[in-house]
């Protein structure tokens, strides 16, 4: 599908008359440096931005669940569709009423449409936070990790006098803890130590002791180059942190069908507004163009990358205008997009 699209206005009949000319000539003049079209142009950038921002947000949500981005549609066709065969919608934006209400209606769905999606994206961007900092804490060094998930209730023992401490162990001193934990002190329970856990940097043993001797084994166990993590294992603080994380896994990928959905719905809306602004702009532009007695037809046009010089040339040509040279002078005051029709670009992608 083409991702650029023209849509334009030639004119059918031409004017006639040097004086005729003459007014064509300073009308031009005045639309190009006067810029009577700068509010319109301003509304089509902030629905074209908003048109991006939903069909991006779209694409990065598909991706963080690795799926292919659906299709994309307005009002139940694809784009390229209701493009070719756009008309009129007069239930959502009626004829009868000035242009500047029509305009006023357009923008205020479009902003409508944009405020709750500031506060959807802002909920699902809460949870997700909430649950990467959690699955963080689980996946960075044991040295700072939360260990909780690591730990079971058979790895702990605790009684009146015996008690379990954890050992952050270098992955590649795993003998030298085994070979020296027991002599750190002469009330470690011996052949206590058992690994629980290893990463690429880390092991996690545990080591049962008394507990008299607790602060002099963790310092005999840091001049050894070992860290003795302190950790109160809680079955009830356990489970509700597994239940928080379950939590907040279903919020979040609730959430995000749910904002899946208004997105997809918003991007229908918002194309269809941004087709309805753009009819708007176009009859605008072609009145002050061409004037009210010239009629004039639109077309939607696909060209590919190649041939848009080649098409433009085609255009000019069209127009058919005795003083379309103006368009084409040297003097550098209308840029390079001045061209004799008129036109508007919408980018799909």
């Amino acid at each position: 599908m083409p991702t650029k699209y023209l849509i334009v206005t030639l004119p059918v009949q031409s004017a006639a008359g040097d004086s005729e000319a003459s007014l064509w000539r300073r009308l031009q003049e005045s639309i190009s440096r006067n810029s009577l079209d700068t509010p319109l142009y301003r509304s089509n950038v902030l629905i074209e931005g908003l048109s991006f921002k939903i069909r991006k947000q779209i694409e990065d949500l598909e991706r963080d669940r690795d799926a292919g981005s659906g299709t994309l549609a307005v009002d139940g066709v694809p784009v390229d569709s209701y493009l070719s065969r756009f008309v009129w919608d007069e239930d959502k934006y009626p004829v009868k009423p000035p242009l500047k209400e029509i305009v006023a209606r357009i923008l205020s769905r479009v902003r409508k449409i944009e405020d709750r999606l500031k506060v959807q994206a802002a909920d699902y961007n809460s949870v997700k936070n909430q649950l990467k900092s959690i699955i963080k804490k689980q996946s960075i060094s044991l040295v700072t990790r939360d260990l909780s998930n690591l730990v079971k209730p058979e790895d702990i023992i605790t009684s009146e006098h015996l008690t379990t401490l954890l050992a952050v162990v270098p992955k590649y001193s795993q003998q030298d803890w085994l070979s020296s934990y027991e002599f750190f002190d002469t009330f470690v329970v011996p052949r206590s130590s058992k690994r629980l856990y290893e990463d690429n940097e880390y092991a996690l043993y545990t080591v049962t002791l008394f507990a008299k001797v607790v602060d002099n084994f963790k310092v005999r166990a840091r001049e050894k180059g070992f860290l003795i993590r302190d950790f109160a294992y809680s079955p009830e603080a356990q489970e509700s942190k597994k239940d928080e994380l379950e939590k907040l896994r279903q919020d979040e990928d609730s959430m995000r069908t749910s904002l899946l959905q208004f997105l997809y719905a918003s991007y229908s809306e918002v194309f269809s507004s941004w087709m309805h602004f753009s009819a708007v702009f176009l009859f605008a532009e072609s009145i002050l163009r061409y004037g009210l007695s010239t009629p004039f037809l639109c077309a939607v046009l696909a060209p590919s990358p190649k041939s848009e010089k080649n098409l433009s040339s085609i255009l000019e040509e069209l127009c058919g205008f005795a003083n379309s040279k103006y368009w084409k002078s040297e003097d550098g005051d209308h840029g390079d997009e001045s061209h004799p029709y008129v036109s508007s670009t919408i980018n799909v992608v």
